[in-house]
């Protein structure tokens, strides 16, 4: 038995918004710390940047952790389940044949936030950016190699 078998109910009906900034939250399936080798986690950073020079997205914020990635993007382009479908299918192929697997790589689904009209999204790029520190990964943020912010 699935473990949330309604899971799949959760997008049903929602909408986004072209010109709106998202929180975008997507894990491996497993939680498999495939990232752990960073060459991985550069395939991953590499789709980021195809949707970004593409114009499906603004990249504001992300980091890419051991078994999920946090995006901040402003849509220009597609809808995020367009955009969540191209760059997860994308990055599964390249993942895998790098690292001779098949099958699922990620988890189904994502989580997003839409960022309300007039939020500082600054915050949002600080808790995106720390979490390599959090986690105990590195003692300075310059220490870890799968991030990124449009501030700097």
């Amino acid at each position: 038995m699935h473990p949330h078998p309604n899971s799949h109910l959760l997008r049903h009906g929602r909408c986004s918004e072209q010109g709106r900034a998202y929180l975008i939250t997507a894990v491996v399936h497993q939680r498999r710390r495939i990232f752990t080798d960073w060459r991985l986690g550069r395939l991953l950073v590499a789709e980021f940047k195809r949707a970004h020079d593409q114009k499906w997205v603004n990249s504001i914020a992300w980091v890419v952790m051991p078994d999920h990635f946090h995006w901040l993007v402003q849509l220009e382009q597609h809808s995020l389940a367009q955009l969540m479908q191209a760059t997860k299918s994308r990055s599964t192929l390249t993942i895998n044949q790098a690292s001779n697997n098949e099958g699922a790589f990620w988890q189904t689904g994502y989580h997003d936030r839409a960022i309300r009209d007039g939020e500082e999204l600054l915050p949002f790029a600080r808790y995106i950016v720390a979490n390599p520190l959090r986690a105990g990964l590195v003692e300075k943020i310059g220490d870890y190699p799968l991030w990124d912010a449009c501030w700097l």
